[in-house]
């Protein structure tokens, strides 16, 4: 059916179109407003409906690349090449979704310099589905890298009264890693002397060139995930960020460093990959538990779901490394979830902070008495969280977990005390900000959830919901794409032990 139509290239560059068209809105500050506004959501919403299309259209029973465009670029070597697997798919679909969204988000919490607010969205949009769709290593690096500078104004621009501190930590720490990637890349296309992604997966590195190569990698994408150590730069951002961009950098731009491992690391350099693996998973552990014994003492709502972020990610982490189908899967379904849930939490505090210009936990309470449409979306949320079943969040946790245990008892058994410290946490915000009695007098006249909130929550509740209970349109579509990336694993490491035992004798 879509046979001839550029599809990829038309997601990945129809919010530039609307960012050209905002450009171009003159008038007055009202109207400029008004207009920048209504392109950004029609160009967000129609490229969201393509998503769509390439979801229907997209092949569950292969593991090749699909909706394929390739052309040179700079010489043979280097060319624009982008396509989809059921790794990178449901990445798409997700930007997608969540672009209008902060869009409507923002409808009336921006107020100043709304042109060039919608203008950054768009062209984020763009670099956001780039990194997901890119099959050349110097594309994707461009893409990857370029998402700094929107994500930078909207912090530094529209962000609270610390932005500039915020902004220039994050810029510093994924800029340092994002060097090292660079020449890993450099190295990389010396050898190889392309950077065309499939080639390189079929190439068989050096082991000595891998581990350096995986160090380098690991650089980058740790920062972007975040893994713990290298989180610090999240709850600054975070806290000083719009409420939109709190929620693009949690959904997606997070996602970006789990699905580098999953895209370059795991498949390109698989005995580095089994050399580090106890080292991710000791990170990851760390992560789970020293991220939720702060969460515990944070009192700051962002703050608060920030190291939560940090948290997930952990099981992100664990279960990529698990090298097995419920490992992997889960982690990616995890990855997916907590797009949506985070981003959903994050709207639930933009929605206080737009009222009471505050989201320190202790001026709140009693908020059941005046929202309950709100404390209802916020139970959803907080309770996909914690990982009830029948939400998301179990169903990413409980894969994950299954994978592990086949792997290490020890890991597993750490990871779990995540899900019971998640579940301290997010259940003590809850029920101080939602329950109780209304101590302060300014929040008997705090309004519920408007029309445009409920419009803005009610398909974030409906996939929540939808995907936890019946998950297997979203495990179906990376079914094929995670075997074949563990088959040639196990191809490659058993290959490179056949070699070992050979050169031994």
């Amino acid at each position: 059916m879509l046979d001839g139509w550029p599809l990829l290239s038309l997601i990945i560059f129809l919010p530039l179109v609307g960012a050209a068209f905002i450009v171009l809105i003159r008038g007055e500050e009202s109207i400029v407003s008004r207009n920048a506004r209504n392109v950004a959501l029609w160009t967000a919403l129609i490229n969201f409906v393509l998503t769509l299309v390439l979801w229907l259209e997209f092949d569950n029973s292969t593991s090749q690349f699909q909706f394929v465009e390739k052309m040179p670029w700079i010489d043979t070597s280097i060319g624009y090449h982008v396509g989809v697997d059921g790794i990178s798919m449901l990445f798409v679909v997700l930007t997608g979704f969540l672009t209008p969204i902060c869009i409507l988000s923002s409808w009336n919490s921006i107020t100043h310099r709304v042109k060039e607010y919608m203008l950054a969205f768009l062209v984020m949009e763009t670099l956001m589905m780039g990194v997901f769709c890119s099959l050349d290593f110097v594309l994707f690096y461009l893409f990857f890298e370029g998402g700094l500078i929107p994500m930078f104004l909207i912090i530094g621009v529209w962000g609270g009264v610390r932005r500039t501190y915020a902004t220039f930590k994050f810029f510093l720490y994924t800029l340092l890693g994002s060097v090292l990637l660079l020449l890993a890349l450099l190295a990389m296309y010396l050898e190889v002397g392309t950077t065309d992604v499939p080639t390189l997966i079929s190439h068989n590195f050096d082991s000595g060139m891998q581990k350096w190569l995986w160090l380098a990698f690991l650089a980058s994408f740790a920062v972007k995930l975040p893994m713990w150590p290298f989180h610090t730069w999240l709850p600054d951002a975070h806290v000083e960020a719009p409420t939109a961009g709190s929620v693009i950098l949690a959904a997606v731009l997070l996602k970006m460093g789990g699905y580098g491992f999953l895209r370059f690391s795991i498949p390109m350099l698989p005995d580095a990959t089994e050399y580090f693996t106890p080292l991710m998973f000791g990170l990851g552990a760390a992560a789970i538990i020293y991220t939720s014994l702060v969460a515990l003492v944070q009192e700051d709502m962002k703050k608060l779901i920030a190291y939560s972020s940090v948290a997930h990610m952990g099981f992100v982490t664990i279960g990529i490394f698990t090298l097995t189908p419920q490992g992997i899967e889960g982690g990616i379904f995890q990855m997916i979830s907590h797009g949506l849930i985070s981003a959903a939490l994050f709207l639930c505090v933009g929605v206080l902070y737009d009222r009471m210009h505050t989201r320190e936990i202790a001026r709140y309470g009693g908020l059941v008495n005046r929202m309950p449409k709100y404390a209802f979306v916020f139970m959803v949320f907080t309770l996909a969280n914690v990982g009830l079943p029948g939400t998301t969040g179990f169903v990413g946790e409980i894969l994950v977990l299954v994978g592990v245990f086949q792997v290490n008892t020890w890991v597993a058994a750490l990871a779990t005390t995540g899900i019971v410290l998640s579940a301290a946490y997010a259940l003590w915000l809850y029920r101080r900000v939602v329950f109780g009695s209304l101590r302060h007098e300014d929040l008997r006249q705090i309004l519920d959830l408007n029309r445009r909130e409920v419009v803005i929550f009610a398909p974030i509740v409906a996939a929540v919901i939808l995907f936890g209970i019946y998950p297997s349109p979203l495990l179906d579509v990376m079914h094929v794409s995670v075997a074949n990336l563990i088959d040639n694993y196990e191809l490659a490491t058993a290959h490179i032990t056949s070699a070992q035992i050979v050169s031994q004798n």
